[in-house]
């Protein structure tokens, strides 16, 4: 690794996932660049894991479009204080930290990042294990939370549940006293989820997954239903929810449903449709460490992290192939 003097400081060769523009995984490519030392209220970070989440897709896709071209790709990691800029004072040179959320960046060796976005990782917790979870806890965090404030005894709905995210939302649902009804593509994911408390799984594509919901609900629905598909599927989902719950959609990987009709809400149904960002809920200080912290005490107090695949850095585009597919259960880390 090549250092160079800049400033009195150092400047450092480091490796990156970029894009130059949007496309498919062959758009991602590995390029060696020289990362400038921290400016003030910035760290530098030397990564040791780093977690692979559809937003990168969406990312790469342009569904979600970037700031600017090219990109670094990759929203969460977690890593080695390696250097701080002026006016740090909260973390420290060698500190285990992590983050997750914008600004993108994590799809590299190291990186320079506000020192407000990491937080130093607890002894007692892994590097892998955080880096493979931290962005679905803080979702998880705001879905049972802040978006419907899931209590015992509720009944929920969780699609893809032997997913990334699924997985943490079975498992932190259950830990609040609910009932969770999943859905799955497979047996293997069906024994995978109830391992983790899934109460009951649907093999979508074996059995409609709106009528298997009101036969193990005795025709009253859910409570809430989480759908990260999106698409058809979403539509789909509106029957499964008892009068007045709610459906929280979280993701389209299906693609967008497009324009919906408030008749299909109410008042027949009278349902409530929500469309949490979890980026917009990062975007307070406040809410993004207090869903930072409820992930370490779930962690503490039994959440599991399924890493499914771990991946080098530089087949970061086989990574995301994987997961685009649906070829994962659990969760990818890359490792650089």
């Amino acid at each position: 690794m090549s250092i160079s003097s800049i400033a009195g400081q150092t400047a450092q060769s480091v490796s990156q996932v970029i894009i130059n523009q949007y496309g498919d995984a062959s758009s991602l490519f590995i390029r060696e660049a020289i990362l400038p030392p921290p400016p003030e209220g910035q760290i530098r970070i030397r990564h040791t894991a780093i977690g692979v989440n559809f937003v990168d897709i969406y990312h790469r896709t342009g569904l979600y479009a970037l700031p600017a071209l090219p990109a670094v790709l990759g929203v969460e990691a977690t890593g080695v204080v390696e250097a701080i800029g002026p006016g740090v004072e909260s973390l420290l040179p060698g500190q285990r930290v992590a983050y997750a959320g914008p600004p993108a960046g994590s799809y590299a060796t190291a990186r320079n990042l506000p020192a407000e976005r990491a937080l130093p990782i607890p002894d007692d917790i892994p590097d892998d294990t955080v880096a493979s979870l931290l962005l679905r806890g803080i979702t998880t965090h705001m879905l049972y939370s802040h978006v419907y404030p899931l209590k015992a005894g509720d009944t929920v709905l969780v699609h893809a549940a032997a997913g990334g995210l699924g997985l943490v939302l079975v498992q932190w649902a259950k830990s609040r006293g609910a009932r969770v009804i999943g859905t799955v593509g497979s047996a293997a994911k069906a024994t995978m989820a109830k391992e983790q408390g899934l109460d009951e799984a649907i093999l979508y594509r074996k059995e409609d997954f709106v009528r298997a919901v009101h036969r193990l609900t005795d025709g009253r629905g859910v409570d809430y239903a989480i759908d990260g598909i999106g698409g058809q599927t979403l539509l789909q989902t509106l029957d499964t929810v008892r009068p007045y719950g709610m459906v929280a959609s979280v993701g389209q990987v299906a693609g967008d449903a497009g324009p919906i009709d408030l008749a299909l809400l109410g008042p027949g149904r009278s349902i409530a449709l929500a469309r949490p960002g979890v980026f917009r809920f990062m975007s307070d200080l406040s809410r993004y460490r207090e869903g930072v912290l409820a992930t370490f005490e779930q962690l503490r107090n039994g959440l599991k992290a399924n890493i499914g695949q771990v991946l080098p850095l530089t087949q970061a585009g086989e990574a995301q192939r994987r997961l685009e597919a649906g070829e994962t259960s659990g969760s990818i880390l890359l490792r650089p």
